[in-house]
């Protein structure tokens, strides 16, 4: 592989070198206050690609700041001139999808097709919310007691705070911003640490768009939690909009509530794909593929664990180990490569160690489970079968390329497994009976269900979970609500 990652790293560098590296606060590129830095790392080779300003508690304040001033004037701009910006946003993305996408890679990893797809889902967060935003309607209605008329506006919420992981750089910024401008609210996007270039050069294509100055601000920085904290506690910040841990979730939650900060949440998820043993075993590989395999297994509705009828268990196995085994594993930016490097060397012991200990708990290795030697952070598509129910690997969101089997007998003992667990983000079910397909999905605990389906995210569609996987939904008209207050006024005429 030797060849091919220094084939790579040419490849991946001119992309790069054209990203801004400093903060963005009120439209202006400027090193952190204290001159403090951090390096990106190309999970690939594990070496630094490019080093950025890392803010600092100053820097995150005067993002709040330049928040604040571009406000007023924000809010202000009539909803079509804010859609046009929003829709030249989704035209450049997708007229520079190819360098985004190469970007992306370099600093995440994932395989060159994957990241083109982001893009282009990414892109259309801009493209919908360029056309919800001008039909954020309100409501008149007479009072049931006829005293009065109701009306109810909806006006934006205020300065937003943007959380964002480094799994899908581009698709988690856009999905956050796009609608927070729709409603006309001004951000301060806090990328996160390992991939932070994706989010600078989005800001940029925005003020090639026409955006105004101080309406995103972007923050990388080294310090996530003292920053974020820090903006959490002036009062001039009226939503906190987070994706990531439910762990680092709970801390934020805690720290919004002293100002009772608007929060929306998409948190951990452990998904899981029930198969009854009546589907199309065709359909169902392709889709287990697909829910398993997106983005390298690096995403929060990645199939986690795999409940299969017994009668139709070795088959499934049998071909998604097939089908798993067959991926090529290499630099991201390769040829035909469709699995790339996972993002850090932590996320590799993570789910090294998963494999491992499931394999001590009895489970079966189909295909994989043996870390490779050499540069990058890669792991070789897996499969296990015969996994314990109660094995770690069952409970525990693996973010890596691996799939653990176990069987279920009885519809209510497959609805009990999927239940099973704190998290509630997305399941995946496949039968070929509607009527059961749609009687488990209601009784499935998670706030969405992909049936007979291996995808479910949508710019159109609302995003998220229920139990501990977080609060509210983006995407949709909810994503774009969520960025708004109602204002009731009683009247009379």
């Amino acid at each position: 592989m030797s060849a091919e990652v220094e084939t790579h790293i040419r490849t991946v560098a001119d992309v790069v070198a054209k990203v801004p590296t400093d903060l963005i606060i009120g439209g202006t590129q400027r090193p952190a206050s204290d001159g403090a830095t951090l390096g990106v790392m190309d999970p690939a080779t594990g070496e630094i690609l490019a080093t950025v300003a890392s803010g600092s508690v100053e820097d995150a304040l005067a993002c709040v700041d330049a928040a604040a001033a571009a406000a007023k004037s924000w809010a202000a701009t009539p909803p079509r001139k804010r859609a046009e910006i929003l829709q030249r946003t989704y035209q450049l993305m997708v007229d520079r999808a190819d360098e985004l996408a190469l970007l992306i890679t370099a600093e995440n990893g994932k395989a060159l097709p994957d990241a083109r797809g982001e893009v282009l889902y990414s892109a259309e967060f801009f493209r919908w919310y360029a056309e919800e935003g001008v039909r954020i309607r309100g409501d008149i209605q007479v009072a049931p007691g006829g005293a009065n008329k109701i009306i109810v506006l909806h006006q934006p919420v205020g300065v937003a705070v943007l959380v964002t992981p480094w799994n899908f750089p581009a698709a988690m910024a856009a999905r956050k911003i796009a609608p927070a401008l729709a409603a006309g609210c001004t951000t301060v996007l806090k990328p996160a640490s390992e991939t932070p270039l994706t989010a600078l050069a989005l800001a940029a294509l925005m003020e090639e768009a026409g955006l105004p100055s101080g309406v995103v601000n972007v923050l990388p920085s080294k310090q996530s939690g003292a920053v974020v904290s820090a903006m959490l506690k002036d009062t001039r910040v009226r939503k906190l909009s987070f994706t990531g841990s439910t762990e680092v979730g709970r801390i934020l939650l805690n720290q919004a509530n002293e100002h009772i900060v608007n929060c929306s949440m998409e948190l951990g998820g452990n998904a899981p794909f029930v198969v009854f043993d009546d589907a199309d075993l065709d359909a169902v590989v392709e889709g287990a593929m697909i829910a398993k395999m997106r983005n390298g297994g690096e995403a929060c509705t990645a199939a986690n664990r795999f409940y299969v009828q017994a009668g139709i268990a070795e088959a499934f196995s049998a071909r998604l180990s097939a089908s798993m085994g067959a991926l090529r594993v290499g630099p991201g930016s390769g040829d035909g490569v469709q699995v790339g490097p996972l993002v850090n060397a932590k996320t590799r012991s993570k789910v090294a160690e998963l494999v491992e200990g499931a394999v001590a708990a009895g489970a079966t290795v189909r295909i994989g489970g043996e870390r490779p030697e050499g540069r990058g952070f890669y792991y070789p598509p897996t499969v296990l079968t015969d996994v314990p129910a109660d094995a770690e690997i069952l409970r525990t969101e693996i973010f890596g390329p691996v799939a653990p089997i176990t069987t279920f007998e009885t519809e209510d003992e497959a609805i009990e497994l999927a239940n099973n667990t704190e998290y509630g983000l997305v399941s995946y079910v496949y039968t070929a009976d509607l009527a059961r397909g749609l009687r488990v999905s209601e009784q499935i605990e998670a706030g969405m269900v992909g049936l007979n389906r291996g995808l479910v995210s949508d710019p159109a569609a609302p995003f998220g979970g229920v139990k501990e996987s977080g609060l509210g939904r983006e995407g949709g008209v909810e994503g774009l609500l969520a960025f708004t207050e109602s204002k009731y006024i009683a009247v009379n005429w």
